[in-house]
């Protein structure tokens, strides 16, 4: 047996973690001196804090390790196994977001050199004229908070299409987003998950054609917001107005691309033309 103060020598974990670690399950004393309260460990369990430090190491939570831990001893390893899968998809993630960040700041650091305004690079962002068709969709409209929409898109999304799947329609395109909401809010969005399909059924309705402004995003969703920003200007330079409700289209998603920058995005401004006394009005 081990005293705490070994365990947490050869471990190095404090011993005041390791008391922590006991309140909250994670690892339990093998025996505690009912005299004095003094606690030991097992050879054993060195193996044990071993694995919760490499997991921690990972970037697990304490309550994903237990959940990880507190398993069956023939179902151990399988469970383990599909954790390190996960959080191996979620460090690449992180990883993938930090070069595009990397490749961000070079190029930021590129145009100082050049002498050029750190936001030159809007200009790149090409907005063309497009003339689009009615279309029928299958969707479903809800209040997101700014919480919910990395969960959200593809909960409802998956919904769409499963309805899709269950009742044998036809599908006519990828995926797309409405939003309704005048203005941002954190804490609810009036947004709008849809899929073209053939089949005018029980939640579907008709989604109108007409002039649009266009811009098309290769890049993580990150940028989207750049995006909206030179479609509302371009449109307010050149003499239109917001007719309906600003749209994406999601070409490529996240789960298709192998890199971020393999995500395409199509973003709708629908519009109109401003009448002409108020558009001068504005000059």
């Amino acid at each position: 047996m081990l005293s705490i103060g070994e365990f947490s020598k050869i471990c190095k974990v404090s011993t005041k973690t390791l008391r922590y670690y006991d309140e909250i399950g994670l690892i339990h004393p093998e025996d505690i001196n009912p005299e004095n309260g003094y606690r030991y460990y097992s050879i054993r369990q060195l193996r044990k804090m071993l694995l919760i430090n490499r997991l921690k190491s990972y970037h697990f939570s304490l309550e994903e390790i237990k959940n990880i831990l507190d398993v069956e001893e023939d179902q151990a390893e399988e469970k383990l196994g599909s954790a390190l899968h996960r959080k191996r998809k979620e460090v690449q993630e992180k990883i993938n977001a930090y070069e595009y960040t990397l490749t961000q700041l070079n190029h930021d650091i590129l145009r100082a050199e050049k002498g050029k305004p750190m936001m030159s690079w809007l200009d790149d962002i090409e907005v063309v004229l497009s003339e689009t068709q009615p279309i029928n969709i299958l969707y479903i409209r809800q209040m997101m908070s700014s919480d919910d929409y990395t969960l959200g898109y593809e909960k409802y999304f998956s919904r769409l299409y499963e309805r899709i799947a269950v009742d044998k329609l036809t599908l006519l395109g990828t995926p797309m987003t409405i939003y309704h909401s005048p203005e941002y809010n954190p804490a609810g969005n009036d947004t709008e998950f849809a899929i073209p399909i053939e089949e005018t059924v029980k939640g579907t309705r008709d989604l109108p054609g007409g002039l649009c402004a266009k811009s098309v995003l290769k890049g993580p969703y990150a940028e989207l917001t750049s995006v909206y920003a030179k479609l509302r200007e371009w449109v307010e330079n050149e003499g239109y107005e917001l007719a309906q409700s600003p749209y994406e289209v999601y070409v490529t998603d996240h789960l298709h691309a192998a890199v971020s920058e393999d995500i395409v995005t199509e973003v709708y401004f629908p519009i109109k033309k401003k009448e002409r006394g108020a558009y001068h009005a504005k000059q």
